[in-house]
């Protein structure tokens, strides 16, 4: 029963990872398209996740789904009824975002610790805390978005080989390696954005 319970997990793990493989390149070119392979990868995680006894990383991804949906329409349209550009958190942004950090993981902790079975509260928190902001920078289309993942991607790398999700590890690594280049790639469309603006200026 077990090893049925093992493979099934194992088999969604890998086509969860497949699609989250395509987001991620699809998000690092800057395609708004990459939400639409995101939200069917969601669904899946929630499931493995339930059954591994994550269950923060259940709310992280119930969390992606709305961020999902409202990042598409903000990407799509953003403000101006147009495409929303690539820019840099102002002030305000970067305050909020520390202080998802920062709640969240109040919250998560407590609520780990003391309200469920989970043997890593801690770990299971800081990787939601840092994801919860990241996802939202990401929505807003600010540069910070891959800064924020990339401390949640280290600290769920390490968490993920504990609780035996191999492909999901692997997953992670791919994406924080993304999350490095996406960084960059973003940075270099965002000068070439500045500069033909202040050339047809």
């Amino acid at each position: 029963m077990m090893e049925t319970i093992f493979t099934h997990l194992t088999w969604l793990q890998a086509l969860g990872t497949l699609l989250g493989v395509f987001q991620v390149l699809l998000a690092r070119n800057n395609n708004v398209h990459n939400y639409l392979f995101g939200i069917v990868a969601i669904l899946i995680s929630i499931w493995v996740l339930y059954r591994s006894q994550l269950y923060a990383d259940i709310l992280l991804n119930l969390y992606y789904l709305v961020m999902s949906i409202y990042g598409w329409l903000y990407w799509k349209f953003g403000h101006r009824k147009q495409q929303s550009p690539i820019s840099y958190s102002n002030k305000a942004e970067r305050k909020k975002a520390i202080i998802i950090v920062l709640f969240c993981f109040a919250i998560m902790a407590y609520w780990l610790k003391f309200h469920t079975d989970s043997d890593v509260p801690i770990w299971d928190a800081a990787v939601n805390a840092f994801a919860w902001a990241g996802m939202w920078l990401m929505a807003k289309r600010k540069m910070e978005n891959w800064i924020y993942l990339n401390i949640s991607n280290s600290i769920a790398i390490p968490l993920l080989f504990y609780k035996g999700l191999y492909i999901y590890v692997g997953l992670t690594v791919f994406l924080f390696i993304m999350g490095t280049s996406g960084y960059f790639k973003w940075r270099k469309i965002l000068l070439h954005d500045t500069n033909r603006e202040t050339a047809g200026a």
